[in-house]
């Protein structure tokens, strides 16, 4: 059963998350502060959080930096709740190492959905889904989630692991962007398309002298291809 933790000041949306998550089948945690947030995380060591925005003591965004932080909590998948409804704003939680985001008001039907395909990532995989596979200098090792650059460990979310993956499994074959967000975050194409640029600017940043293996095919999506042979 999985764990979530909520973190919201406004009791009457903690109080509806909460008994939405609980009858889900969801053990669920609620913290009303950004400093409880960040202990009730070390404690209770959540499978997923959901973090509002506007936090009294620890704003959501400090509370989401420090987790990413912290080698316990740097992978577990954060959803973002957020009034913000400007585009720059929404963008700087992703850029910072959310998952996702939904903005208030939000739908719980909606929210339910995108926590079950964020936490549906790490479930039991079939055995040919768990072998190494390999793109020039990028090793994605699936049995232990770890993903290389020339032998060296990459610091990554869930989001961006099974992103990068994603494209190294379909090398040279370009993922559109609502295959992306349909693979790797479970959602349709009605989601912003946004969401997968922001990971994969964020994800080419950490492949350092690797980053030119992914490449933007303008207008339709991206790939994994050896930049020596790409036209």
């Amino acid at each position: 059963m999985h764990r979530i933790l909520v973190v919201e000041d406004e009791t009457d949306i903690a109080e509806l998350l909460r008994h939405v998550f609980t009858r889900e089948g969801f053990i669920v945690g609620v913290a009303k502060d950004g400093l409880m947030a960040l202990e009730a995380a070390r404690q209770e060591k959540p499978d997923l959080v959901v973090l509002d925005w506007m936090l009294p003591e620890l704003s959501g965004i400090d509370v989401l930096k420090e987790l990413r932080g912290r080698a316990e909590t740097r992978t577990v998948p954060i959803i973002l709740l957020t009034a913000r409804r400007e585009e720059i704003d929404r963008v700087l939680g992703l850029e910072l190492g959310a998952d996702d985001y939904v903005t208030k008001p939000f739908s719980s039907r909606e929210l339910v959905l995108r926590i079950r395909g964020l936490l549906k990532r790490n479930e039991v995989r079939p055995e040919a889904e768990v072998n190494p596979v390999r793109a020039g200098p990028i090793e994605i090792q699936p049995a232990d989630h770890r993903a290389l650059v020339d032998g060296k460990a990459l610091v990554l979310t869930v989001t961006e692991f099974r992103l990068l993956e994603d494209l190294v499994r379909a090398r040279g074959r370009i993922r559109t962007r609502e295959t992306l967000l349909s693979e790797v975050w479970g959602y349709d194409s009605e989601v912003l398309s946004r969401t997968v640029d922001t990971h994969v600017r964020r994800l080419r940043t950490k492949l350092g002298p690797a980053a030119d293996w992914l490449v933007t095919v303008r207008g339709v999506g991206y790939r994994i291809q050896d930049p020596a042979v790409q036209a």
